[in-house]
């Protein structure tokens, strides 16, 4: 059994990756749905917070139905990150998470997210303070080092295990490939055979299937692995990892009528959270995901991404149910 202080997880959990303009409420009901363990809120700006910004303070919402679930943060000053994480606190999530390694500049050049991987004692002291500022798990998530001179993930491990976190999540990219290449795996495994590593070392990059997951337990023996991408328009990733991992059977892929209502689920927990004019319009980002690859759709997908009105929308989803509905299932792998 995984435990994160006193969250027990399973025997392999699958961690929803927290991602910026996509894991909010609604994207997480539907991985909730379909069989994520453990999921994060969007990064979250320590500043944004503690000058009490709307953006910001809107990502503190989280849904009993969510749970386990953690806040992450993200800043490069240690007094507002802590402030930040006190503030997090007091929405009662089941821990806080510290992000350092979030690669894109207007993050890493502002010196936090990955940027603190060049300033390991910086991260350890604002990791410290923010461990001793709350009663709740605190994890991290990291990369493997700022590039590929630096890959110093075995330090960062041992150094903030010694301070008290609770679990780490590997991404197996230094900063300086941000989402290039292969990850290295290899890496990650390290550091969780390392004899020092006591708490759970969860993998992230480049699981987008279930062959790739159970190769990293099996190779690696990490405890757990998150996902981000690869579930972006395909929540029924973490479903199709755990049937896998029982039987060694694949699932028959979703059909266009599961497409549809997850849609449909999507749209309305969007809808639901941000309002009928927002939830539409922010809902249009996701619509071509669901479909990918899927035959005929480009000529609704113009529709999806302009129509204004929920029965508007609604009515187009019927239709590509009704029409593309029935497609042989080979087209839908």
């Amino acid at each position: 059994m995984v435990k994160i202080g006193n969250i027990e997880l399973g025997e392999f959990p699958l961690l929803l990756a927290p991602m910026e303009d996509v894991s909010d409420p609604p994207f997480r009901l539907v991985c909730k749905q379909y069989g994520a363990d453990m999921m994060y809120t969007e990064f979250i700006s320590s500043e944004g917070l503690i000058r009490d910004a709307v953006k910001s303070k809107k990502k503190l919402d989280i849904f009993e139905y969510e749970r386990p679930i953690g806040i992450q943060l993200f800043g490069s000053d240690i007094d507002s990150m802590r402030e930040a994480a006190e503030i997090a606190a007091a929405a009662e999530p089941d821990l806080i998470d510290i992000n350092y390694g979030c690669p894109v500049k207007n993050v890493a050049c502002k010196g936090a997210g990955a940027a603190l991987l060049q300033d390991i004692p910086k991260m350890v002291s604002m990791t410290r303070e923010i461990v001793n500022c709350t009663s709740l798990p605190v994890t991290v998530k990291t990369r493997l080092g700022w590039d590929d001179t630096t890959k110093n993930i075995i330090e960062v491990a041992e150094r903030l295990q010694d301070i008290g976190i609770q679990a780490l999540t590997i991404h197996g990219r230094t900063r300086a490939q941000l989402y290039k290449g292969p990850a290295e795996w290899q890496l990650i495994g390290e550091v969780k055979n390392n004899p020092r590593i006591r708490i759970p070392i969860f993998g992230n990059g480049d699981v987008d299937s279930p062959e790739k997951a159970i190769a990293m337990k099996n190779q690696f023996g990490v405890d757990g692995v998150m996902i981000g991408r690869a579930s972006i328009g395909y929540p029924w990733i973490f479903n199709e990892i755990k049937h896998f991992m029982r039987t060694g059977e694949h699932l028959a892929p979703p059909t266009i009528a599961d497409r549809v209502n997850v849609c449909r689920t999507h749209l309305d927990a969007s809808i639901e959270w941000k309002g009928p004019v927002l939830g539409i319009i922010e809902m249009r980002r996701h619509y071509t995901n669901y479909f990918k690859g899927i035959p005929h759709f480009k000529e609704y997908r113009m529709q999806l991404v302009t129509l204004p009105t929920y029965s508007d929308v609604q009515a187009v989803l019927q239709e590509i149910e009704t029409v593309l509905g029935n497609l042989p299932a080979e087209t839908l792998m």
